[in-house]
């Protein structure tokens, strides 16, 4: 068994020269090599050793992903203390009060420009007692120090105790804690989720059961660091291979650095990218305005090929066999004259995407794989390091989470524990190496979710008799029918999402009620568009009545459709649908920091329009209560 270090010291000795962190630099990327990375680790090691930081101690890090936030984490583990990583999407207010006071972090590390966060609710930490600024600011406070200043320190320290770090190493063993990452929260207070060395080097030793990374490949960061998807998936998988990281470049705020995303993807041209289903659709989204901005012709021609090469790609796994092979040079006209134009956006050498999120919807899936640039999606959680299945270039199919990993032992379970036959749908139950040691500071939670070593992972989904996973939302969230029926929502949401083009977000609704209702997010840029074509306004009655007209005939489409990943059974649908007068998002709280919606909450939230959906007037969609809505989330 390895530790993190293990794996770090490894890659610097196999492949000293090689680029592990690209970063941009006075308006270029700058190299940085393993063996670079290993000198500037271990000064900073030394300069927590000169703190007085010692093994078993928690430090929270909250930065922008960058070059100082691996070598800070890197350090971290030398030294055999316990990384808190924190999202850089807190804002100042209790829910970053709490992983610090929590997580009992004496030490913080912090970038510039999450610094005022830091700053405002200092009076509140319990346990802080220093502050590491990783950016040379002006005006540092009594209890804060610069990088700079740690540096010098280290020097020092290592000076008079030259065996110090070495001596620290050796007391690293692959049980060591390695961090403490907090759940996004739901009604309760966020876990914090104890996750070993050992539990990284096996989850990344799983991560390569099908598939390798030549170690001249690049990925561009996108996703925050602290996500555990990005951090075992990018960092310490390509770190293990000798391959590349590129860190994105970081703007004033998220939005700026979202923006630079996309220049910073033609500069460095990654192989690979990471993506969740937020940005998924995103992606898409600029991807069809793009073709939409060159024409009718060019948009007919570029959904002809979409058609064609759905057809010809079918799951993946069977992609141009039997009477599809014969037209192989139809879809590679199709490739050469549309799609490889896309490609060439996202940098020209992209060879495949790696989802994490299990509801990738098979849509964006088959999307993604027609244009050349397939994403392969998988399914993971924090408590698992997160990988526990995945598509690979090798062995894939659409509409899946791809092959269980190696070394993963995997069943699926009733609601009393008993394991279920191939094919029938519970819950999703892993063993191995990769499963966290629990919920720090709370035996209560961890009792529930680990029994005789198991993780029972809340998830909903099945296998198959070739052992990949489908994955169809969250078990302990399943809807209740009057009658007792239950069932998952997140299927029929992302479908009812991805086939409403005036719907942005979607929940349903059913707690033992007569029947199922719908929470419907209009989608403000669609409607907008459709007011400026139609010369009118959201103020216009005409244009309201229209307008909830499309909505409702999107939803009654697909109630009725034949496709087959449209087949929901008629009572799971919704019978009534009310307009929200505002998004979920994070502000309010009703997405967590994955951008998943926070169900509980919205249903508090929302508890007038869900008590509305219960009445006589709901039944009519073209209700003054959903023009009301509807008008004041357009001019909001």
């Amino acid at each position: 068994m390895k530790t993190i270090i293990d794996f770090f010291e490894e890659s610097v000795k196999n492949y000293p020269n090689n680029t592990l962190i690209w970063e941009k630099e006075d308006k270029e990327f700058k190299s940085h090599s393993y063996k670079e990375i290993q000198k500037e680790v271990y000064t900073y090691a030394n300069g927590l050793l000169s703190l007085g930081i010692d093994n078993g101690d928690r430090l929270a890090l909250l930065s922008e992903g960058r070059r100082l936030w691996l070598v800070s984490e890197l350090a971290i583990f030398h030294i055999g203390a316990i990384n808190v990583p924190l999202s850089t999407k807190l804002e100042a207010d209790a829910d970053l009060v709490f992983r610090l006071n929590h997580s009992e972090a004496e030490t913080i590390i912090v970038s510039k420009n999450q610094l005022p966060k830091i700053r405002t609710v200092k009076k509140q930490l319990t346990k802080a007692k220093r502050f590491i600024i990783l950016d040379d600011i002006e005006n540092l406070q009594d209890d804060e120090i610069s990088i700079d200043v740690l540096y010098k320190k280290a020097d020092t320290f290592k000076d008079k105790n030259p065996e110090a770090l070495k001596n620290t190493i050796e007391k690293v063993t692959p049980e060591t804690f390695g961090n403490i990452c907090y759940t996004s929260g739901t009604t309760a207070d966020p876990k914090g989720i104890i996750l070993s060395q050992r539990n990284y080097t096996a989850n990344v030793e799983q991560a390569f059961s099908y598939i390798e990374i030549p170690q001249h490949y690049k990925t561009l960061v996108v996703l925050p660091w602290d996500h555990a998807f990005a951090h075992t998936a990018a960092l310490y998988s390509f770190m293990h291979k000798g391959a590349s990281i590129a860190s994105v470049q970081i703007g004033r705020n998220q939005h700026e650095t979202l923006k630079n995303f996309v220049s910073n993807m033609m500069e460095v041209k990654p192989e690979i990218l990471m993506s969740v289903p937020a940005l998924a659709k995103n992606f898409k989204k600029n991807i069809e305005k793009g073709i939409e901005s060159k024409g009718k012709m060019a948009n007919s021609l570029f959904h002809s090929g979409l058609k064609f090469a759905y057809w010809y790609n079918g799951t993946g796994n069977n992609a141009g066999k039997g009477i599809r092979k014969v037209t192989k040079p139809v879809y590679g006209l199709f490739r050469a004259i549309l799609f490889n134009k896309i490609k060439e956006k996202f940098g020209g050498q992209l060879q495949y995407f790696i989802g994490g999120g299990a509801l990738l919807d098979i849509e964006l899936q088959r999307f993604f794989y027609a244009i050349g640039m397939p994403m392969y999606q998988g399914y993971g959680l924090s408590e698992a390091s997160p990988i526990i299945s995945a598509n690979t270039p090798k062995f894939h199919k659409l509409g899946s989470s791809g092959k269980v990993v190696n070394d993963l032992e995997i069943k699926i379970c009733d609601e009393e524990g008993n394991e279920l036959p191939i094919g029938e749908k519970g819950e999703i139950v892993i063993k191995g190496e990769n499963v966290m040691k629990g919920y720090w500071k709370n035996p209560e939670a961890t009792a529930d979710t680990i029994k005789d070593d198991w993780l029972f992972t809340g998830d909903l989904g099945y296998l198959d008799r070739e052992n990949y996973l489908y994955v169809l939302g969250r078990f302990k969230s399943l809807l209740i029918g009057a009658d007792g029926e239950k069932y998952s929502p997140e299927g029929i949401e992302e479908a009812i999402i991805d086939h409403c083009q005036y719907i942005d977000q979607f929940v349903l609704h059913n707690n033992q009620n007569p029947y199922t209702t719908g929470l419907i997010v209009p989608n403000k840029e669609k409607i907008q568009t459709w007011l400026k074509q139609h010369k009118t306004s959201i103020d216009d009655d005409n244009a309201l009545t229209e307008i909830l007209n499309l909505i409702k005939e999107d939803i009654e489409n697909v109630k009725n459709s034949n496709l087959p990943e449209l087949s929901f059974p008629a009572r799971w649908m919704p019978s009534t649908s009310v307009i929200l007068p505002e998004a979920f998002t994070e502000h309010n709280k009703l997405l967590n920091s994955t951008m998943k919606v926070v169900r509980a909450k919205v249903e508090v939230y929302f508890q007038k329009e869900i008590e509305y959906l219960y009445t006589s007037d709901a039944k009519n969609f073209i209700s003054e209560q959903n023009k009301i809505n509807l008008k004041t989330i357009i001019n909001s």
